[in-house]
């Protein structure tokens, strides 16, 4: 059981499906690999600041936080 055969078979029922998802879990838990933050924080806001930008250039004013209007009483 592998990850290709959970996104790339087709499964003629939810029951199928579900019968591949454990196996592939049960797999996967017999030797867990820990999962490991690479990215820094300054890398990760340096992209945010990069999408941004190049949104603002598509479309001005679309990262401007947006105000929320006041009922009236």
């Amino acid at each position: 059981m592998t990850n290709k055969r959970i996104r790339r078979d087709s499964f003629l029922s939810v029951a199928d499906l579900t019968a591949a998802i454990e196996d592939f879990l049960a797999a996967w838990n017999t030797s867990p690999k820990p999962f490991i933050w690479t990215a820094t924080v300054d890398s990760i806001l340096a992209k945010l600041a990069k999408c941004r930008q190049t949104l603002e250039q598509i479309q001005p004013g679309c990262t401007v936080p947006k105000t929320r209007k006041r009922k009236s009483s």
